[in-house]
């Protein structure tokens, strides 16, 4: 007669299985861990350059209005509040061309100068990179919209 319970085999992992597969994931991150971690600075590499294009093209627009850029004086700061600084802007766009002051990726301003010494643009956009001192190689080199 049977008393209706099936009897279940109950099998587990091994002590050598979980070792094997702890052994797999340390190999595993200490392979990618090192490509992951430095993916930072990358990506703040890649999001200046992005904020470098978009500024760039806010200066197009302003220029396209004014029929210039603005000076040094007057900053990117012209391209989110009207200019007192002359020479004043002919047809200056009452919502502005930035919402709001450009931080790089390391929270310091972006730097502007106008007329430029590096681009062909006529003028200058850039972030002194991580360290926020001028030069420097690797994530501490400036960025820039003139070529690499």
């Amino acid at each position: 007669m049977s008393t209706g319970f099936a009897r279940r085999a109950q099998r587990g992992f091994t002590l050598i299985e979980i070792m094997v597969v702890v052994i797999i994931l340390g190999v595993l991150g200490a392979l990618v861990l090192p490509n992951v971690m430095s993916r930072p600075d990358h990506a703040k590499y890649t999001a200046a350059r992005t904020d470098i294009q978009s500024i760039s093209t806010a200066l197009e627009i302003y220029r396209l209005d004014n029929g210039r850029y603005p000076t040094t004086a007057q900053g990117l700061e012209a391209l989110i509040r009207r200019p007192t600084v002359a020479p004043l802007p002919r047809q200056w766009n009452a919502q502005g061309y930035l919402k709001s002051q450009a931080l790089d990726p390391w929270g310091t301003p972006y730097q502007y100068s106008n007329p430029g010494t590096r681009s062909g643009q006529g003028y200058d956009l850039f972030s002194f990179g991580a360290d926020g001192q001028p030069g420097g190689e690797e994530a501490d080199a400036d960025i820039g919209n003139w070529a690499e």
